[in-house]
């Protein structure tokens, strides 16, 4: 596997709070303006057995599976881009008792991963400069699901 993207950064709330919020897929439209809908099925948190499709900015769609889930503290789902597959993983930690480490990598595999996967880390790393500030924001300002 080739690894394409890695992000290593701290949200400002304690682990089980990072899960509970980023598990809530068909929400990250609020930060990740990337993305215009989710579906999530089964709808809700994730689950072992999530599956779910993004539609994208410029109307691409993007298919998902979970493929590991260990919670809180790690799900990885995979997708296709053309003819790689795509393995995003999500990682906490506690960074404090207040404060968790998030580490997102995305790693291809298949026919056209170092062509095509490097053509689609690029635009991925592109929409996460974008998107993480705005989820650490969201962070700070929103009380969570569970406040």
């Amino acid at each position: 596997m080739i690894e394409l993207v890695r992000r290593d950064f701290v949200v400002d709330v304690p682990l089980q709070d990072a899960w509970n919020r980023l598990s809530l897929v068909e929400d990250w439209p609020s930060w990740a303006e990337h993305i215009k809908a989710v579906r999530l099925t089964p709808a809700g948190p994730l689950t072992e057995r999530s599956e779910g499709a993004f539609r994208l900015a410029g109307g691409v769609r993007s298919t998902f599976r979970m493929e590991v889930y260990d919670a809180p503290r790690r799900w990885q789902w995979v997708g296709r881009f053309l003819t790689v597959q795509v393995h995003y993983d999500h990682r906490f930690e506690p960074a404090d008792s207040e404060h968790t480490r998030l580490i997102w990598t995305v790693e291809a595999e298949g026919p056209g991963a170092r062509t095509l996967g490097r053509i689609f880390g690029a635009i991925y790393n592109r929409n996460l400069n974008k998107a993480v500030p705005n989820l650490q924001a969201e962070m700070r300002s929103t009380p969570g699901p569970d406040a």
